[in-house]
This record gives C-alpha cells, structure tokens and sequence, in this order.
C-alpha cells in the first residue's frame, strides 16, 4: 500500500485553501522530497525537519483544514490553472504515508478517510471511512470503462473535441476524469465525513495525459484538448471538494513530466549480504539527524560538570579538618563531656 511518486521537474500548485492556510504568492522552488512535508505542516502535522521554504508562511494554530487532497498528473510539466504555482527542483521520490500514518496515530477511533488512488495501474489505498464509501468506487480498467459508458458518465458532459470514444488511451484519460467526478459525488451523499472532528486525506495519480502525448505526440491536438479538459475538470473537483467540506480543505496539484523511477518497493534478499557488493566501499559514517548537536551538547556538559564536582568534593573531603567539623568530632574533648 505504499505509494511512490518521483517527479522530474515540474510545478506544485495550490488551487484551494482556507484562509487560515497562508501560501505566498512567489515563484520560490521547492524541493520534491519536502512536498509530503508541506501537506503535513498545512494539516498542523509536525515534521522531522524544519522546512525553510517562503511559500508557506506562519498560518492560523487553532484553525486546521479538514481535508487536503493532492492530485498528481503526469506527462506535463505545468498546467495552467488557477492558484499558486511554484516550481519543483530536485525531484526524488516522495510518499504521502507519512500523513496518513500521523492521521491514523492521532485519529485512529475517529475513523478518518484515506484514500490513494492510481486508476491507470490500478492501484488502490482505502483505510477508515474510505472503506465504506467508496466501496462502489470504480478501480479497475474493466470498471472504468464500464462506467463510462452509463447514463451518468463525464462522456455526457465533457466537449470531446478531438478525442474519440473508442480509443483506449482516450478513454484512459477520460475514465480518470471519472474518477474525479464520482470521488466529488459519493461524497456529496455522505457530507456527514466532511463535518466530523477527523482529517481526511486524498491523493490521487493521474497518467491518462502521459498517454495521450505519448500516443498523439505532445504537439497534436489531441493533447492540447485533452489538457484543457483536464484543466477544467481539476478546477471543477477543487471547487466541488473545497466547497463540500465547508470551505476547509487544501486542494493542491504537482503537474510532472515523467517519473523518475517506477512504483516499486524496496525489497532485500536473505542471501543478498553474501552475493552483493559492500554497500558502503568507503566506510563512511552514517548521517546523523538534526538532534544530534543537541543531544551531544547536554551530555557533554553534564559529564564536565559531574567530573568537577567529583573532583571539588574530593579535594574537600581529603583536607577536611575533624576538629571543625560537627559535634560528633567535638565530644571526643573531656572539657565538652563534663559540661
């Protein structure tokens, strides 16, 4: 269940947010790695590290959004939608477990919703909630096209322009846009998720574009409808979203070229230590984190403190005097015994 993503360049942008939710507007780059930091800091989630990115400034303390919602499209490197935009350096891959995992610790009888989601590769994460209400959710390729082709599809609604409905990449791309759609619309039956006391968290992958310039080329027509449909429609979910939970949600899109790796898991082998190479030819140390100097200070300072008062009550007990000590010494003198 856990969901890899790396990015190549490309674009981070806020399309929603409350107002207790303050991003500047810049064009100041931030760094892949730290996206799932961002989301966490806007949910009022701490971090391991300080993140020292402008875009994000000192919010409210006592207002936290209910809801943050990260939508990542593949195959372009920005899209021109409305919100904040700044551009994504240093791209490697990131994972959004670690909210989920701070949701789930904080929230755990609450129940909240959690849901990532990739209907291209058919990958799917549901947890609290999410298991309820989106158990109708359509996942799989066979589902999504079968739903397309209902009486309540996008197919009724979206200019097709020059896509064809009986293109498998066209109907890929369309059939995420009906992810979208029926994400909005379950939610809209159970508005009850949208008012309880519990964050909710979505994360969505998005590759049908990827496809379309892959299949069309990037110059064609195909794709340039395809991305305002897509634009539109990602504009359309963020409203729908934002305005279902009361306005208290972060809507947020990374618009990536391609990824850098694929979506895999880090796997060892119980004989990988005896056929592999040293990991580590160069013998160095391992990274320390950013406590360290801390830590170092207080048990450095205590050990020198400790070793002089040792020292210091040593040195007086060794030339302690007994007659000027306590009366236990002074007894011992007749004069005080007859008095």
């Amino acid at each position: 269940s856990v969901c890899f993503s790396g990015v190549c360049g490309g674009e981070f942008s806020v399309l929603r947010s409350p107002q207790w939710v303050a991003f500047r507007d810049g064009s100041w780059p931030i760094p892949g790695e730290r996206i799932p930091d961002v989301a966490a800091l806007t949910m009022g989630f701490s971090v391991e590290e300080d993140l020292p990115w402008p875009g994000l400034a000192v919010g409210d303390l006592f207002h936290r959004p209910q809801a943050t919602v990260l939508v990542t499209v593949k195959g372009v490197d920005k899209l021109p939608v409305k919100g904040f935009s700044y551009p994504i350096e240093n791209a490697v891959p990131f994972s959004l477990d670690s909210v989920a995992n701070s949701i789930h610790t904080l929230f755990s009888e609450e129940t909240p919703v959690v849901l990532q989601l990739a209907p291209s590769e058919e990958r799917v994460y549901m947890v609290g909630k999410a298991n309820a209400v989106f158990e109708d959710l359509s996942v799989t390729l066979r589902q999504l096209r079968n739903r397309l082709f209902q009486d309540s599809s996008v197919l009724t609604s979206l200019p097709l322009s020059s896509l064809s409905r009986n293109n498998e990449v066209d109907l890929l791309f369309l059939s995420e846009l009906q992810v979208l759609h029926d994400i909005a619309s379950l939610l809209s039956r159970h508005k009850h998720l949208a008012r309880d006391h519990s964050p909710d968290l979505y994360s969505l992958e998005l590759s049908g574009l990827e496809e379309i310039g892959k299949r069309y080329g990037e110059d064609s027509q195909q794709f340039k409808d395809a991305s305002q449909i897509l634009v539109d429609s990602l504009q359309k979910f963020a409203d729908e979203m934002f305005n279902l939970y009361g306005g208290n949600a972060v809507v947020e899109v990374v618009t990536v070229k391609e990824f850098n790796s694929p979506l895999s898991r880090k796997t060892r082998s119980i004989l990988q230590a005896s056929q592999s190479t040293k990991e580590n030819p160069y013998n160095l140390a391992y990274p320390y984190n950013s406590d360290y100097s801390v830590i170092f200070n207080i048990v450095l300072w205590m050990m020198i403190g400790l070793a002089l008062a040792v020292i210091v009550i040593s040195y007086n007990l060794w030339n302690m005097d007994p007659g000027y000590d306590s009366i236990i010494y002074r007894m011992t003198n007749q004069k005080i015994r007859m008095d």
